[in-house]
């Protein structure tokens, strides 16, 4: 058996520069890319934050509040999820407007 049998003889790249940059530039939800996951994303970074500064300052108050927002953009992307803007969630489907 040759070691071409196994190879497919479709060539899979895009004919010319447009469709190149139509398939790198595709505009699919996913990975993260939705109001939910940027809300998280957003939220925690600011727990973070405020996480980092108790830390330099060493409070220990501070530094718990930070964990406690970082926790609660765990909570509100969950939330935001199931309410249907997460990837193929309800409110983020094309109503053709």
């Amino acid at each position: 058996m040759s070691s071409n049998a196994t190879r497919s003889n479709v060539d899979t790249k895009p004919e010319n520069e447009a469709e190149r940059h139509a398939s790198i530039h595709d505009e699919t939800i996913g990975h993260g890319n939705t109001p939910a996951a940027w809300t998280c994303v957003l939220v925690m970074i600011v727990g973070a934050g405020i996480s980092s500064v108790g830390f330099i300052i060493a409070s220990v108050l501070w530094f718990c509040i930070g964990l406690g927002v970082m926790a609660l953009g765990l909570v509100i992307g969950f939330i935001m999820k199931k309410a249907g803007y997460g990837v193929g969630g309800s409110k983020l489907s094309n109503s053709g407007h």
